[in-house]
């Protein structure tokens, strides 16, 4: 993209253990960056109390209802007034509560998607180069579908958690008071479905994992396809990527069959089991009924909070299924968010203001850390103004690298790289950024019109010599619309040498002392690359600092300047 660095990407960094944490039911990072989550928080776990006293008072009025009428006999109904409209009361406060739950739950779930995925797109624009292109389509993934998987979580698997906390001990407690023997085959049985649970989650441990690498590899496969498109028909070989993507798509689809095939199967064995634990508590209540030892009020409200007792432990164990792809999916998130570090941003960027018209850049023993070893390694040179100086090397010496650095997007090893005798990681970005036109080796393009894109770097000068001067004339000549011509996201619409003269022209066009050029020449025919060539070398002339990343013998021969860049690599 033929660029005018100005908001770029901050410097950011991983925090020791940010990317890999423990899973846990709540991760404390979801209450950190979503204010929305956190109210979500405070609301359920009131409505849940509220739930949890209504459903004790109901039980102990239908206890004492019934008790009433069947022991004593008691069918007048003005006698349980108090009772039958207590009873009413609770019935409307759960109800209402219910329905304030669902009311606000997918709301709530909402806004909290958006926060976090603002935070990751924040997260992003900031990662420098060098950092966001691993990770880029694990972060599209993440952000255009993965995320949306956490709605299930907040909406059904976090209440589910509030009641396990608080509704199961409430009525255990109850029922110890009515029965003791009740709430001790309760307390036997009760560990059951936990650990169930846990088994069922050691068998399943990794699968929602897996369905998100594979629908990020599907995605990323996807999008090469689609942007390689026009190159494989204009190839005759369309066709060729069928297969792999078929098989992605079966493995995609085997993958997430089988996470449903398991959560379903729990959610069976855990209705089976909680069924025979309240099955059990009911034989105990109908034999001592049956042989008076008990009576029938604490009876019956034993056995109408029974089930209460389970359901929210059954609830987390089919909802955690539903919620573990969101919860994977968000994890991800939380280790993007989690590389930003903005006191390390703040003191990277500096306050000093240098004028780049007519100063001298300077690489002095410049390292910079790559995956395999340091590219550059030991860069040292010169770039004056009025020249055109060259930075070629083999492949993967770091030749870009260096350009990143001389633009404070990678921090160096050793070393450092000057303008004007100050260092670049004491200057203030904005107005350094704002003196440099940067080509980079892939030019990207924004959906608009050709114009738009042109003037995304402020004023234009000698508009008609820079459009002869890469060739772009002829092309607006093909072009009915010329200027208004509209192009999709990364150029759509036009070939890569139009691509290519376009960024060139958005870049000869501009007033800014420092040009940067990162391969400039790529798919030009010769006679535009002469002109290219001789175009900036007359910018040089004007006084211009113009850098070019390149190898090949015409860009060479045009250099006042030619500086070697080496990489030591394991």
């Amino acid at each position: 993209m033929s660029t005018v660095v100005g908001d770029a990407p901050r410097p950011a960094g991983e925090r020791p253990g940010g990317a890999r944490r423990s899973r846990r039911p709540v991760d404390p990072r979801l209450w950190r960056y979503s204010a929305a989550a956190r109210g979500y928080l405070v609301l359920t776990v009131a409505l849940s109390i509220v739930n949890v006293a209504m459903v004790i008072v109901s039980a102990l009025m239908i206890g004492r209802v019934l008790g009433g009428v069947i022991v004593d006999d008691a069918t007048d109904l003005g006698r349980w007034s108090t009772e039958l409209v207590v009873l009413a009361g609770a019935v409307g406060v759960r109800v209402l509560g219910t329905w304030l739950q669902s009311r606000f739950a997918h709301r709530s779930a909402t806004r909290v998607v958006a926060e976090l995925k603002g935070e990751v797109l924040g997260v992003a624009t900031r990662l420098r180069p060098r950092e966001l292109d691993p990770r880029r389509d694990e972060i599209a993934t993440v952000l255009t579908r993965g995320i949306d998987g956490l709605v299930p979580y907040l909406t059904g698997y976090l209440p589910a958690l509030v009641l396990a906390a608080t509704l199961t001990p409430a009525t255990l407690a109850v029922i110890a008071f009515q029965d003791l023997t009740s709430a001790a085959i309760i307390f036997v049985t009760l560990p059951l479905i936990p650990v169930f649970m846990i088994l069922i989650g050691l068998l399943t441990r990794g699968k929602a994992a897996k369905t998100l690498t594979a629908m990020t590899t599907l995605s990323s496969q996807l999008l090469d396809l689609l942007a390689g498109l026009p190159t494989l028909r204009a190839l005759g070989r369309e066709q060729g990527p069928a297969t792999r993507v078929r098989e992605l798509g079966d493995a995609h689809r085997r993958t997430t069959m089988s996470a449903l095939r398991v959560a379903f199967l729990s959610s069976m064995v855990l209705e089976l089991l909680a069924t025979l634990c309240v099955a059990l508590v009911a034989v105990s209540i109908g034999l001592r009924l049956v042989y008076g030892g008990m009576e029938l009020e604490a009876g019956i409200v034993a056995l109408i909070l029974a089930p209460e007792v389970y359901l929210p432990l059954r609830m987390v164990g089919t909802q955690f299924h539903a919620a573990e792809d969101g919860m994977a999916a968000a994890s991800r998130a939380f280790a993007v968010i989690d590389t930003d570090r903005p006191d390390d941003d703040d003191a990277a960027d500096g306050a000093v203001v240098v004028d780049a018209a007519g100063a001298r850049i300077e690489f002095d023993g410049l390292d910079v850390r790559s995956r395999r070893g340091l590219a550059p390694h030991g860069l040292t040179g010169t770039l004056e103004p009025g020249a055109v100086t060259v930075l070629t090397g083999p492949n993967g010496s770091g030749k870009s690298t260096a350009v990143q650095a001389l633009l404070g997007l990678v921090e160096p090893e050793h070393g450092e790289v000057r303008v004007a005798g100050t260092a670049v990681s004491a200057l203030d970005r904005s107005a350094w950024w704002a003196q440099v036109a940067w080509l980079p080796q892939h030019p990207v393009l924004v959906p608009g019109t050709l114009d738009e894109n042109l003037r995304l770097i402020g004023e234009v000068v000698d508009l008609e010599q820079a459009c002869a001067a890469t060739g772009f004339d002829e092309v607006l000549a093909e072009l009915p619309d010329g200027w208004t011509t509209r192009v999709g996201s990364g150029g759509t619409g036009l070939s890569l040498g139009q691509r290519q003269r376009l960024a060139l022209t958005r870049v000869l066009a501009t007033r800014r002392p420092v040009l940067v050029l990162d391969e400039p020449t790529a798919h030009l025919d010769d006679a535009s690359e002469r002109t290219v060539l001789d175009s900036l070398r007359s910018l040089a002339a004007a006084g211009r600092t113009v850098v070019v990343v390149g190898h090949r013998p015409t860009v060479l021969a045009a250099a006042d300047r030619v500086i070697e860049v080496s990489a030591d690599v394991a």
